[in-house]
């Protein structure tokens, strides 16, 4: 009996250790699956229901990018859930085209390609963060010493370099010289990529150029380039720049992807204009620029939420210019805009 009842105890013993080591298992087991719901909540919350995690966003070299530049850096991005790879475009209207040929997903131009495809029907363009506003000082009409042109009377007849045509460098010169009452009609417009425009002046190719800042300061750094004339004046000042779009399709099949991409741009705008110091390295980095003159060129009017009224002003222009022949309203191209 004594053999009988060890026996016994024996095997309570067993059943009971087996049944901690169950429970510790299950109760492992729980946490475990609490600490990977909560690893995959993170996840989530910081890109993991992304439709998509990485993306190609088309730029030029120019001060209009550092908010992009910060993000990138500062890993607003990478705390979206967002990898950000950066293309390089000669001008906006050939960034738009990557976007609209799908090379890449989101494009960084000046307003007016956007504005001229959407009137034309070429694509169907949708809008999706905000970037910059003329300021005084930022973009100007420029020559040289050795150039006839003097004065903003001079560019009538003159040849002029801009990026491409139908982008703010041909159209806000167009406005700037009516303004003053100069006739455009028979300016001869040069395509000229923006880091050529310096030698393009110096070398007599063109009479003057329309540049933004950093070119504007290496310009008149390296060869002499003086204004002409600031386009931040009469119907162009404060005028909407640059902005980011993307293909309607794009931006309706990929809502969180770009939500985290407006998010990141927001945090990242604030903060470039609550700090220069902060964008200064960024030119030097990736507009390769001397710290020298990232610190005294002027930089644009940074913004990052989109606003229908004031950006109805360039529809509104290139109608009134003869750029486009019906009015485009700007309020249905806007993108939903992430809260917070």
């Amino acid at each position: 009996m004594l053999g009988n009842a060890m026996s016994s105890g024996r095997v309570r013993t067993r059943r009971a250790a087996l049944g901690l080591a169950l429970t510790v298992a299950a109760v492992t087991a729980v946490s475990g699956c609490s600490a990977l719901g909560s690893d995959s909540s993170n996840a989530s919350s910081n890109g993991g229901g992304l439709e998509k995690s990485k993306i190609k966003v088309s730029i030029m070299p120019t001060t209009d990018l550092a908010p992009f530049w910060l993000a990138q850096d500062n890993g607003y991005f990478k705390a979206e859930g967002l990898e950000v790879e950066q293309v390089v475009a000669k001008s906006g209207q050939e960034s738009m085209q990557k976007a609209i040929s799908g090379e890449v997903d989101i494009a960084l131009s000046t307003y007016t390609p956007f504005f001229v495809a959407k009137s034309k029907g070429v694509a169907d363009i949708q809008l999706v963060a905000d970037g910059t506003s003329v300021n005084a000082k930022s973009n100007a009409i420029v020559t040289v010493p050795t150039s006839p042109v003097k004065t903003v009377g001079d560019l009538a007849g003159r040849r002029i370099a801009i990026t491409a045509l139908n982008t703010a460098s041909d159209i806000l010169t167009k406005s700037v010289m009516k303004d003053h009452n100069v006739d455009y009609s028979k300016v001869t417009w040069v395509p000229v990529q923006l880091p050529n425009m310096a030698a393009a002046l110096k070398d007599n190719q063109v009479d003057a150029a329309y540049m933004p800042e950093p070119q504007l300061s290496q310009a008149a750094k390296v060869v002499g380039a003086t204004p002409v004339i600031d386009i931040n004046t009469g119907a162009t000042q404060d005028f909407p720049l640059t902005g980011y779009g993307s293909t309607t399709k794009w931006v309706q099949g990929n809502p969180k992807t770009l939500a985290a991409f407006q998010r990141a741009m927001k945090k990242a705008t604030s903060e470039a204009l609550a700090d220069r110091s902060k964008v200064e390295p960024l030119l030097v980095k990736y507009a390769k620029i001397d710290e020298d003159t990232a610190k005294l060129l002027t930089l644009p009017g940074y913004g990052s939420v989109l606003d229908a009224r004031r950006l109805q002003r360039v529809p509104d222009l290139l109608l009134q210019m003869g750029v486009i022949t019906s009015k485009v309203d700007a309020a249905p191209m806007i993108a939903p805009q992430a809260t917070s």
